[in-house]
């Protein structure tokens, strides 16, 4: 910030020396601050990456989490490419050892039934591409014309869905085989298949035996979340709604709250998948002595919390409907928006509760003040929407969704909170 400061000076200074050339001057005090902003940048990108760092570090450190288990996780690849390596290089003395430790370091995957599925779509793409190099090279009998003739074939073959994104490796394959400088044999071909092979076991085995990895913490994470945040889009509405200026933009901005949900929501599904994949082909004792976190909210609480999703954004729809002065249904006006809105604060004080209980902390179920206050207020919007019966139908209309909405709402969050 100083250079930038010292900059700003010096053509400040240039400035007042040359009134004559007010406009030369100030394009050059321009050019100068943005030089020297320029100057700033990859150094303000590597404090962010430093500083980003440092916060991984921290929380890998401090407990479990998504931070602890990449760390982990990266240390079993590289102790099982290291115990490949032991093996085949220093135990067998084998001096192309290569492939054991490459195909260990790579089914140290996320889960280990992922392991298993891409331990057998990588040693069958390494098979192929050994077999075609070797033919290749029988029949060419020569390096180049052997890799011109089997490089095509392997990276189309490397597009089959049998080999998921493991198809690279028969590629990758034939070029070692054929650039090793070694001579083409079954025995040479049955070794790289045994060295794949023998790298493959124990990438596997270190996964599934040394701390394999449970991923049920993440849909606990995505849960709280997502209850957090629907929270969140709540107390924004009421507050907007409090200001009789809110508009079209106000309601865009309701809009992408209830987006950003749908999304949240997409993100528990993917961690629900994790989570059921890395349960599967794990052993039971195993799992204990990882000091695996606990089990994982029921998938009742994700559909209900689906649910809730789709109130809130039928809610925001009804909301963004009533404020286009080019559709008919108009939004409520008066004391009944103040009634809606601390309605939908209650809601999203609930929302805020179950997400403090999804992560463990002890929650007290609605004392009989705010049972006592939700039905005050109901009672009170049913009147108003009495009241804007007389008033016409558009009015009546939007009023009366959206009470249905907040009742919708209060049903899907209030009972399981009370009953755990």
């Amino acid at each position: 910030m100083t250079r930038v400061t010292d900059a700003l000076r010096r053509a400040r200074r240039e400035d007042r020396d040359d009134g004559s050339g007010a406009v030369r001057h100030r394009g050059r005090w321009t050019s100068a601050a943005g030089q020297a902003l320029r100057g700033l940048r990859p150094v303000d990108t590597v404090r962010r990456g430093a500083c980003a760092v440092g916060r991984s570090v921290r929380a890998a450190w401090q407990g479990p989490g998504r931070e602890r288990d990449l760390v982990v996780q990266s240390l079993k690849a590289a102790a099982a490419a290291l115990l490949a390596w032991a093996v085949a290089g220093v135990w067998l003395d084998d001096p192309m050892a290569l492939m054991a430790p490459w195909v260990a370091l790579v089914l140290v995957q996320a889960t280990v039934y992922s392991s298993v599925r891409l331990a057998g779509q990588q040693f069958t793409a390494i098979c192929v591409g050994a077999l075609v190099a070797s033919g290749a090279q029988a029949v060419t009998d020569d390096t180049t014309g052997a890799l011109a003739l089997s490089l095509p074939l392997l990276m189309l073959l490397a597009n089959w869905s049998r080999f998921g994104d493991q198809g690279v490796y028969a590629a990758t394959t034939a070029v070692f085989t054929l650039a090793s400088g070694t001579a083409v044999s079954a025995s040479a071909v049955g070794h790289r298949v045994g060295q794949a092979a023998l790298g493959a076991v124990i990438g596997v085995a270190v996964n599934a035996l040394v701390l394999p990895p449970i991923h049920l913490r993440d849909v606990r994470e995505n849960l709280a979340a997502l209850a957090r945040e629907a929270g969140d889009v709540l107390h924004a509405v009421a507050a907007d709604l409090r200001d009789t200026e809110w508009d079209a933009q106000t309601a865009a901005g309701w809009s992408s709250g209830a987006a950003r949900l749908q999304r949240r929501l997409d993100a528990l599904a993917s961690a629900r998948s994790w989570s059921q994949e890395s349960l599967r082909l794990t052993y039971g004792p195993l799992r204990a002595l990882h000091r695996a976190p606990p089990a994982a909210p029921p998938e009742e609480e994700d559909q209900r919390w689906s649910r809730v999703t789709g109130h809130i954004a039928a809610l925001t729809r009804t909301l963004a409907v009533a404020a286009d002065e080019h559709r008919t249904p108009a939004p409520p006006e008066g004391p009944v928006l103040d009634l809606y809105a601390r309605l939908l604060e209650l809601i999203g004080d609930a929302c805020h509760a179950e997400a403090s209980r999804l992560l463990g902390e002890r929650v007290a179920r609605p004392d009989g003040a705010t049972e006592a206050t939700m039905e005050e207020l109901h009672r009170r919007l049913q009147d108003g929407l009495r009241e804007h019966a007389g008033q016409g139908a558009a009015r009546t209309a939007v009023l009366g969704t959206l009470l249905l909405q907040a009742e919708n709402l209060w049903a899907e969050v209030v009972p399981v909170t009370g009953e755990q």
